[in-house]
């Protein structure tokens, strides 16, 4: 993936395999990619989950995968139950529902179709710029030492029509609004996550997350101080709300021990 090769110092194209069912789109994705980097080498058409996995098994595994998620015969979710794949992803779909399960595994970004050439080329630098820091063998690596098992490190949430990967360290808090999820990050964007809290809760590390009450769930860095009223516990956010946010009365001496660093 415009690697240097260190003996013969020649330059080394990105080798991709493309998993879409529909031959126009898969075609088309094919072109945009070569005209984005003509160094990339599709070495893959596959169109069903069947002749992906029997795929996989008989060549070297490739440096990326764009992957459609309703394939011809099954959700390509199915690949990854048969086959260990050890290689970055780009899931390719009409529908925005997956987007959670999809960074179960090595999600590098998630494209909503139609792809546009300027989606494509911010995957690909993403690509490009962790190869930057790690050689390529070692790019699985940087992915997987982000996450803590069974925890999320990053989490893609909305701002307008885009989606983003959000860094779960860069999230103050999440809180609820008329049914909808928010996230403020520390730099105060506010944005939309298809989540409930409580499955937020579940995901995120509970020695850096607090579910505070049923609306606010928050880093210990967001709480910038706190102080008793009247057997509740009065936090201050920062990013700052407009709203007093409350600890329970019942959830107190858990919200202490959590935040004195304490086990439960």
């Amino acid at each position: 993936m415009d690697l240097i090769n260190p003996i013969s110092q020649r330059r080394i194209g990105m080798n991709v395999i493309i998993i879409e069912d529909e031959l126009l789109a898969q075609e088309k994705l094919e072109v945009m990619l070569k005209r984005i980097d003509p160094d990339i080498k599709v070495s893959g058409r596959l169109t069903t989950v069947k002749e992906t996995i029997q795929w996989l098994y008989r060549n070297p595994k490739p440096d990326l995968a764009f992957v459609d998620i309703q394939l011809a015969d099954d959700h390509c979710f199915e690949i990854f139950r048969q086959y260990m794949v050890d290689f970055p992803v780009v899931f390719t779909t009409a529908y925005d529902k997956y987007l959670l399960q999809s960074f179960e595994y090595n999600t590098i970004d998630y494209l909503l179709k139609p792809i546009t050439e300027e989606k494509l080329t911010r995957a690909i630098q993403k690509i490009k710029s962790m190869e930057r820091h790690f050689i390529q063998q070692n790019i699985m690596t940087l992915i997987q030492q982000e996450r803590r098992p069974g925890k999320l490190s990053r989490l893609v949430v909305r701002k307008g029509t885009d989606f983003i990967a959000l860094n779960v360290d860069d999230a103050a808090y999440f809180f609820t609004d008329h049914k909808i999820v928010f996230v403020r990050d520390f730099a105060g964007r506010q944005l939309t996550v298809d989540a409930t809290l409580s499955e937020l809760q579940e995901m995120l590390d509970e020695e850096k997350f607090f579910r505070i009450n049923r609306k606010y769930l928050s880093s210990h860095r967001a709480i910038e101080k706190f102080k008793p009223d009247n057997g509740k516990i009065k936090v201050s956010l920062q990013p700052p709300v407009k709203e007093d946010v409350h600890v329970s009365k019942e959830t107190a001496p858990a919200f202490r021990s959590w935040i004195a660093g304490r086990a439960l």
